[in-house]
């Protein structure tokens, strides 16, 4: 089910990325007309590496086999608010002379409020996977998630441009931060999971003769059949 559901959901996600990625080469084009501002830069960075990690965190659901029309609808207006957050960064055609600077701060309350409400619904999208056991909630989640949401309030309602300046950095160390020790423990769970059913697999290779090699096996096979003259003989 959700390899058809999730056709949805890659497209609106994959609409979020193309959408950023056209932004920044519109950006290296009119590099020479239009005011960059390093800022708005990293919170690119920041959206992107946000669209990725929860496009990643969606594969989960694939362990659901009975789907219901609420959890479809929620999976796909949450992938909606992300694109929605995506397209708050750039404007649909970036005209000479743009000062990105001004734009940011013009859309800003846009922004972060579409941040909050898209951070918010991944509480639920993740405590959702838990409580239906799809995949337990992460540890550091619980740290995560209040820092995220203290730097996105702060944002809406600052205007303080070297506050801003280290918010976007917070943002961007914090998430990495938090997906490094996140998927770094869920491969280490993976490999335990793994090794005892590798290890008894090769004990019972070992103690079963018959599986030593080919050749032996084969061997003996040819020789049973020859003793009970199932095997033409050779004259």
């Amino acid at each position: 089910m959700f390899s058809y559901l999730g056709v949805l959901i890659s497209v609106i996600m994959g609409l979020a990325v193309t959408y950023l990625l056209v932004g920044v080469s519109e950006i290296i084009h009119m590099r020479h007309t239009v005011r960059i501002y390093w800022v708005h830069i990293v919170w690119t960075v920041n959206v992107l590496v946000y669209v990725l990690a929860v496009w990643w965190g969606m594969f989960w659901w694939n362990r659901l086999q009975t789907w219901s029309i609420e959890e479809f609808l929620f999976i796909t207006i949450y992938s909606i608010v992300i694109f929605m957050l995506a397209a708050m960064l750039y404007p649909r055609e970036v005209p000479e002379g743009l000062d990105f600077e001004a734009y940011f701060f013009t859309n800003k309350r846009w922004f972060f409020g579409i941040y909050l409400t898209a951070t918010l619904l991944d509480v639920v999208e993740t405590v959702s996977k838990g409580v239906i056991g799809l995949r337990p909630v992460p540890t550091e989640y619980v740290i995560y998630i209040p820092v995220v949401l203290a730097i996105c309030a702060t944002a809406l309602i600052t205007k303080r441009r070297r506050l801003h300046e280290v918010l976007c950095v917070a943002w961007l160390v914090c998430s990495l931060s938090y997906l490094a020790f996140t998927s770094s423990r869920e491969s280490l769970a993976d490999q335990v999971l793994v090794e005892p059913a590798s290890a008894r697999g090769a004990q019972g290779a070992r103690s079963d003769p018959r599986s030593c090699s080919f050749e032996s096996g084969f061997g003996m096979f040819a020789e049973a059949l020859g003793q009970n003259e199932i095997m033409p003989r050779v004259s």
